[in-house]
């Protein structure tokens, strides 16, 4: 079962890193939450390590950007590793072709400004779906509208048999009081519909080989061990640290609040019904990250 603690400081001292989840954990996307912060900065200041591990589609420098815009102070983190960014490197090295049809907003165009990490990148061009020979997607076009809408595109896609790179697997996100659709979803219809969808982002092993290789320019020396992955995502954060064989502490009252009934902390009996509905076993468990 899980263990129930009051605060991050209860089992930090047995960490010398997190990588903890941004959206729901340290912010809802419109501002931060400022016990979560204050939590980190704790944390750093005891001499700990904290990676910011997004499913963000940004890259790193653009989500630096966005904890400005949201009030998430400089000294709460160290370094950032982005499903974005990991999502590019994969793409800057082929995986989808040269020419790809692109899904998401504009502001996510910054995905295909080079990435150093790849010493020989291919050149990325967006191009209509009819000419593309893979499919690029950071979001919906509208992540207020239903993923279904993508069908007909979906459909001629898998009839060319393109491959589509997801850049963050999340299904949906809680800005504000405000449900989103997020790349997953739009990812998940196409695998359904029999396409080939391709994931970085969390719980699969991309994302971790790049926070682990963050952290290492900081404190090699630091093994999974000495890890403990931080999120309110059962299926992404939790799943992941899970299947990297790292420790985890599980935020309740983010996307699973209503499941298990958090108020200041969750409802036990709640919490344990829940996890085992989903199969998980997160190490530690919390209402917020305080």
């Amino acid at each position: 079962m899980s263990q129930i603690i009051e605060a991050l400081s209860d089992v930090s001292q047995n960490y010398e890193a997190l990588f903890v989840d941004l959206w729901g954990c340290v912010h809802n996307g419109v501002t931060a939450y400022p016990e979560a912060c204050a939590a980190l900065q704790a944390y750093r200041k005891a001499g700990g390590i904290v990676v910011l591990v997004t499913n963000s589609p940004r890259t790193r420098v653009e989500v630096a950007k966005q904890l400005v815009k949201f009030g998430v102070p400089d000294d709460a983190w160290d370094t950032i590793a982005t499903s974005g960014d990991s999502a590019r490197a994969a793409m800057f090295q082929g995986t989808v072709g040269e020419k790809v049809y692109f899904i998401g907003i504009e502001e996510e165009k910054t995905f295909f400004e080079p990435l150093h990490l790849i010493k020989e990148p291919i050149k990325v061009t967006c191009v209509p779906l009819e000419e593309a020979e893979g499919i690029v997607c950071t979001g919906p076009f509208d992540s207020s509208a239903d993923p279904a809408e993508m069908r007909p595109q979906f459909l001629y896609a898998k009839q060319k048999g393109l491959k589509l790179l997801c850049a963050n697997p999340d299904i949906v996100v809680d800005r504000g009081h405000r449900r989103e659709w997020c790349a997953g979803a739009l990812a998940a219809l196409y695998t359904e519909m029999g396409g080939e969808s391709l994931y970085f982002g969390k719980p699969h092993p991309p994302i971790y080989d790049l926070a682990r290789r963050r952290l290492h320019e900081i404190a090699p020396e630091i093994g999974d061990s000495a890890i403990l992955a931080i999120g309110d995502g059962v299926r992404t954060d939790i799943q992941g640290a899970l299947g990297e064989d790292i420790d985890s502490l599980f935020i309740t009252g983010g996307l699973a609040a209503e499941e298990t009934r958090t108020e200041a902390q969750p409802h036990a009996e709640a919490l344990l019904d829940f996890l085992a509905r989903e199969g998980m076993t997160p190490t530690y468990s919390i209402g917020f990250l305080r």
